[in-house]
């Protein structure tokens, strides 16, 4: 099976193609100078560009392949969740691309093209496992027991997400956008010890997350202190935010009892993150697969992925398939 698939969820613009055994060709166009004038992304101006791009994109991910357009067999698209400006660019292309080669279409949800970012990396990753999906707009812990396409939700953040605190906190200390990586270079320099940020909803029974705090407290701080030194105060928050991932993770392990775990998304690109989880899980026995930082981010290559075992399911969609921007499992 060859599937070529679009992405364009958020602010990257992705067409990729993959076989059984590879990816053939996965290109990937980012906004992110585009945005980083606004500090975050801007919906109608990541939809104009994706509009823009699409084709160009598309085009390179062809001859990449080096594979003519009747040599595929599904067409794959993310239909939700993300900004629906830019989604509805994605799936008007999908859709005509599909009609135009009278191919069946698939309509991925972005959140598990994410966790078959590590299947593209692992392929014989098989339920059961946990998976801790940390992005700008979602951190929530999925387990898989049987069907790898269909996730139970155990946990997920009551308010921020902690991508999207790590991007307030960044414009917070002024280190430019997107926050992740800022936070984490500034974070480099600096003491993680130096400040004691909450670590929120350790004590509840539950395995849910909340970031929104701990942005409100590095404001206060801030303010309490405005010649605080930015690297310790990065570096501080930084910690909180791994110190509640890992042990909400961790916690999530031991009572669902599996054995695996998979760390994905744009917030598992943080070394800091990958470091101490591999840590963690070498320590109680765990299997540990995170895919290659590149494949963290925003990528068609992982819808395409999704998408076969979707295909081998006799999961198609049909061109009434809408964008759903608020999509959850």
């Amino acid at each position: 099976m060859i599937v070529l698939a679009v992405e364009t969820s958020c602010d990257e613009t992705s067409v990729a193609v993959i076989d059984e055994e590879r990816i053939l060709s996965n290109v990937v166009s980012s906004q992110v100078k585009v945005h980083e004038p606004f500090g975050g992304v801007v919906p109608e101006v990541a939809a104009r560009h994706h509009l823009k791009n699409l084709p160009q994109i598309f085009r390179k991910a062809i001859e990449d392949a080096k594979l003519s357009l009747n040599e595929i067999d599904v067409v794959a698209v993310t239909h939700g969740p993300g900004l629906i400006g830019a989604l509805m660019v994605g799936l008007s292309f999908a859709k005509g691309l599909s009609l135009a080669l009278e191919k069946p279409i698939v309509g991925v949800n972005h959140l598990l093209g994410h966790v078959y970012a590590a299947k593209l990396s692992f392929p014989h990753l098989e339920p059961p496992f946990l998976a801790l999906l940390v992005s700008g707009g979602h951190t929530e812990l999925l387990l898989f027991t049987d069907d790898p396409t269909k996730p139970e939700v155990i946990g997920r953040t009551v308010d921020d997400a902690a991508g999207e605190a790590f991007d307030k906190v960044a414009r917070l200390l002024q280190l430019g956008y997107p926050g992740g990586p800022a936070i984490e270079r500034a974070a480099r320099s600096g003491d993680p010890h130096r400040y004691h940020l909450p670590r929120a909803m350790l004590e509840k029974d539950n395995l849910d997350f909340s970031f929104s705090g701990l942005k409100t407290a590095v404001s206060y701080l801030l303010k309490s202190e405005p010649n605080a030194n930015r690297s310790d105060v990065a570096a501080s928050f930084q910690e909180a935010v791994v110190d509640v991932l890992v042990w909400k993770t961790l916690r999530a392990m031991e009572m669902t009892k599996v054995k695996r775990l998979v760390l994905v998304g744009g917030v598992a690109a943080n070394l800091r993150l990958r470091g101490k989880l591999a840590e963690e899980c070498s320590k109680k026995d765990y299997e540990f697969y995170v895919p290659p930082i590149q494949l963290c981010m925003d990528n068609a290559a992982m819808i395409a992925r999704a998408a076969m075992d979707l295909a081998r399911r006799g999961m198609f969609s049909d061109l009434n398939l809408n964008a759903v921007p608020y999509l959850s499992f």
